[in-house]
């Protein structure tokens, strides 16, 4: 499961949504973030995306995944 931040989720959320769609994003995104912290199992991945490139992310998911490089 890719993560983020609350902080970097906004800002992600801020270059593609205007006015009060964005505030109505904020919202739905925290809420649905929580729900999958909750019902996600604890020993799925997890995997932090904050001021990381895509192949950096990818690279953990498939080390994560035992996928080969």
């Amino acid at each position: 499961m890719l993560t983020d931040s609350d902080v970097t989720a906004g800002e992600r959320l801020a270059g593609r949504e205007l006015g009060s769609e964005l505030e109505h994003e904020l919202k739905s995104s925290a809420y649905e973030a929580r729900l999958l912290d909750e019902r996600v199992p604890v020993d799925a991945v997890r995997v932090a995306t904050d001021g990381r490139s895509g192949f950096d992310i990818a690279r953990e998911e498939m080390a994560a995944t035992d996928w080969l490089l």
